[in-house]
Order: structure tokens, then C-alpha cells, then sequence
């Protein structure tokens, strides 16, 4: 059997327009293709709710799947997601704010591995946003977030999906190793960070 793999993570905006995206798969050859398949993806996601209370239908299987934890951004966006099947794929979604966050697998591969993906990714944009998810603080840690994927998924292999483990590698790329992270609050962590590649971003 074969590892489970990961076609692409997207994160648009409330009109579908691209915050951070990673493709892993050669299905979409160049850019133009990659645009219209989120363009026609959100196109389809904006008939359903993905902050759907409790319980999400899986059109899949036709199973009920309970998100499996509560995020920790926010009480008031429930955390749920949806699960659906578009051109032959299986894709995982929901949103939060104005963001719209999306995992994409093969039409067999198993939807709760691409649900695990999809809250690993969210829960660790929430944390390294400091709890606001929303498009201008994402926008404004776009650093972050793009240094978030790179930690989550390889090649379409996965790699972490513990919102912590995620949030903490993305912090220790730029901190000073002879300071080590469990002496430092995991803001504090990240605060060092954003200094650091700010600095490396101006250069």
C-alpha cells in the first residue's frame, strides 16, 4: 500500500483569490491551470458552509465524520470542515474569517489523513497568527505561513501534523541555536522569527 500523499494545500481569500498555495502533483502543469482549478474550486465550496456545527456529511462514502478536536483560534468559528469530491479528487476544506483553507487528495486516498493534514495546517496558521486568522495578518506573515506548508508536506509526502511540533520548527528555523526554544515561550519564539526573516527578507 502506498503512502498517503497530498496533492496540494491552498489558501484563498473570501473571493477565491490565492493568500499561500503548494502543489505537490505535476496534474497542473503551469500556472494558468493551477488558477482555473482554484477559481472553479471555490466556485463549487461556495455553495456549501464549511463552519457547519458538529458533524459534516461526507459525500464520499456517505459517512458522518466529527472534527476530531477543537481548534484553538477561536470559539466563535466552529471547527468544523467538509469533505467533497471535484475532478476526480477528494478535497477537505473549511473557513475561517475571510480565509478559505483546502487539502486536496487522490479520489482513494483516505479523507481523515486529509482531515488530520487540514486541522494540522489551520491550527498551526492560528497559533503562529496568535489567534487571528484572518487574510491581512496572513497576508503580513505570509513568511510564516509559506515556511508552515514546507513543515507539514514534501514532495506530497507528509511530513508533521501536530499544530505545535509545526509552529516550533517554523520558529526554530530562525532562532539562534545557541538560545534553545524550551527556554522561550512559543511566542516569544515566533516574535524572534518574524524579526529574523523580516530581516533576511529586506537584505
Amino acid at each position: 500500500e502506498s503512502c498517503p500523499s497530498i496533492k496540494n494545500i491552498l489558501l484563498l481569500d473570501s473571493e477565491g483569490n490565492r493568500v499561500a498555495v503548494k502543489y505537490y502533483s505535476d496534474e497542473w502543469p503551469n500556472n494558468s491551470v493551477k488558477e482555473a482549478f482554484e477559481k472553479s474550486l471555490f466556485t463549487k465550496t461556495q455553495k456549501t458552509n464549511a463552519r457547519t456545527e458538529d458533524y459534516v456529511f461526507n459525500e464520499v462514502g456517505g459517512r458522518v465524520i466529527p472534527w476530531i478536536e477543537p481548534g484553538r483560534v477561536s470559539n466563535e468559528d466552529l471547527n468544523t470542515t467538509e469533505i467533497a469530491m471535484f475532478e476526480s479528487h477528494i478535497i477537505v476544506y473549511k473557513f475561517v474569517q475571510d480565509l478559505h483553507f483546502f487539502v486536496t487528495g487522490a479520489e482513494n486516498e483516505n479523507e481523515l489523513i486529509l482531515v488530520t493534514v487540514l486541522q494540522g495546517f489551520f491550527d498551526a496558521v492560528g497559533l503562529l497568527l496568535r489567534g487571528t486568522v484572518d487574510k491581512k495578518e496572513a497576508l503580513e506573515n505570509l513568511d510564516l505561513i509559506l515556511l508552515c506548508l514546507d513543515e507539514i508536506v514534501d514532495g506530497g509526502i507528509i511530513l508533521e501534523t501536530d499544530a505545535n511540533v509545526i509552529a516550533g520548527k517554523v520558529a526554530s528555523h530562525s532562532i539562534d541555536a545557541a538560545a534553545p526554544l524550551s527556554e522561550q515561550t512559543i511566542s516569544q519564539a515566533l516574535a524572534t522569527a518574524r524579526e529574523h526573516l523580516a530581516r533576511s527578507l529586506l537584505k
